[in-house]
């Protein structure tokens, strides 16, 4: 069986298509190769809320908050955002240092972080120079398409 090597930046160009269209998954076959590209669909449970009482004033009135902090990182404009769907790793492997620190500074083209994708290491660079001010996810988490990673400024 030969070998299948994977063009990350065309799985790029193709997610954002799926972005740009509001698509929620392209899928491509030539001969025996296949790949499917699929945004995430992400739902939120609501949180049980407790029965106004009778006697509270304004009794029967709630209000809600949209859960904002993802949203609102993923426009900052120092966004380091996610370019695929994976595991997302701050050290190149377990018990190194991570790649970067908040408060370091970092060089345009320089590896932040890894992400695992079908048994692939991709390096996520540094889309300019300046100052990593918050690191947004967990060592080994998994990560979502276009979710902010971290914030350079």
């Amino acid at each position: 069986m030969a070998k299948f090597e994977m063009d990350t930046e065309f799985v790029r160009k193709l997610a954002e298509i799926l972005e740009e269209k509001d698509l929620g998954e392209i899928e491509l076959a030539d001969g025996d190769r296949k790949i499917r590209i699929a945004r995430p669909t992400v739902t939120y449970a609501a949180a049980p809320m407790a029965a106004p009482s009778a006697s509270a004033p304004g009794a029967g009135i709630v209000a809600a908050a949209a859960p904002a902090g993802a949203a609102d990182l993923a426009k900052h404009p120092g966004a380091v955002k996610s370019p695929m769907v994976g595991t997302a790793y701050l050290a190149p492997e377990p018990g190194k240092p991570n790649f970067v620190s908040i408060g370091d500074k970092v060089t345009a083209g320089q590896t932040l972080l890894i992400i695992e994708a079908m048994k692939t290491f991709n390096p996520i660079k540094a889309p300019k120079s300046g100052l990593l001010m918050q690191i947004l996810i967990e060592n080994a988490q998994p990560v979502e398409f276009g979710e902010a990673l971290m914030i350079v400024e």
